[in-house]
């Protein structure tokens, strides 16, 4: 299994504290495959999956497994601050059919380095998927280093890496365990970076923005894909005028209050957030419709 291209890691729609919008997952998944969409991420950061209960989020991966129907890779974050959660929770994303499971560390206590090797070789055979590890050091409160993914690359299960610490050098020196695992997908959290990484040789991207405009970041990845150069940046900059919107608000909760907003803007699902957060009021909505019309009109 080789992930590449655009991979949206896709928002939970909601309409109350533990229940899905039905109606409006069903129009999300229906917009990423029309956007063209190389695979769909659930229950990551972008997802609120901490946030959510054990039966919701079951009930999600059924429903997308069900919906997407094969068409394209579905991977399932399965990180949880319990050992045996995540791989209950794997167990089910394999039986609903998804085709790999993400995986960070443990994200209440802080760990060193050596007891996130320990954890990933404990964890890792027990995963009846691939696994995807996932560094999001913001997060985590720690990052998986440069040292701690050369010796975890030694396990096949284990496919690639999304990275979404926000440092080139880093992503630079997480290319170079392609001389140990050639077979390896190195993605692209943050969108600002995403171009550049694929200049230096990553497979692509898992970010957010893709769940509003999917087709914009498909074109993107494909003109660089194809050595329209010139194409690519110019998508490219209508995706930087979308980063608009996450000056939107406080903290890192404001990056899915605003892809939120925006679908629902665009009439695709309800903008209800896992407690404790809520969603965007009508000043802030106004600056998100804004920013959407105009990078529309790029």
């Amino acid at each position: 299994m080789k992930l590449r291209g655009v991979v949206p890691p896709m928002v939970t729609p909601l309409v109350g504290r533990d229940e899905l919008d039905i109606e409006g997952l069903e129009r999300l998944v229906a917009h990423l495959l029309k956007g063209r969409v190389h695979g769909i991420f659930i229950l990551g950061t972008t997802g609120e999956a901490p946030s959510l209960s054990y039966h919701l989020r079951r009930d999600l991966i059924t429903r997308v497994c069900n919906q997407v129907n094969g068409q394209v890779f579905v991977l399932v974050g399965v990180s949880d601050t319990a050992f045996a959660e995540s791989v209950r929770l794997a167990e089910s994303a394999a039986d609903a059919g998804a085709r790999a499971v993400v995986l960070t560390m443990p994200y209440y206590f802080p760990l060193v380095q050596a007891e996130l090797i320990e954890f990933f070789e404990n964890i890792v055979p027990r995963m009846p998927l691939p696994v995807i590890l996932y560094n999001m050091p913001e997060m985590t409160k720690e990052r998986l280093e440069i040292e701690t993914l050369k010796r975890l690359s030694s396990m096949e299960p284990i496919i690639g890496v999304k990275d979404s610490g926000g440092s080139m050098d880093y992503f630079s020196k997480l290319l170079q365990l392609k001389q140990y695992r050639p077979d390896w997908s190195i993605m692209t959290g943050p969108e600002p970076l995403f171009l550049e990484s694929l200049r230096l040789g990553g497979d692509g991207c898992v970010s957010g923005g893709a769940n509003v405009f999917p087709g914009l970041y498909v074109d993107c990845y494909e003109s660089f894909a194809s050595g329209d150069l010139p194409n690519a940046e110019r998508l490219y900059r209508r995706i930087i005028k979308f980063q608009k919107l996450y000056s939107i608000g406080q903290y890192s909760s404001r990056v899915i209050k605003a892809q939120k907003c925006a679908l629902n803007i665009l009439g695709i699902c309800d903008d209800f957030l896992a407690e404790p957060f809520h969603r965007f009021r009508e000043p802030e909505r106004e600056q998100v419709r804004k920013i959407l019309e105009a990078v529309r009109k790029m």
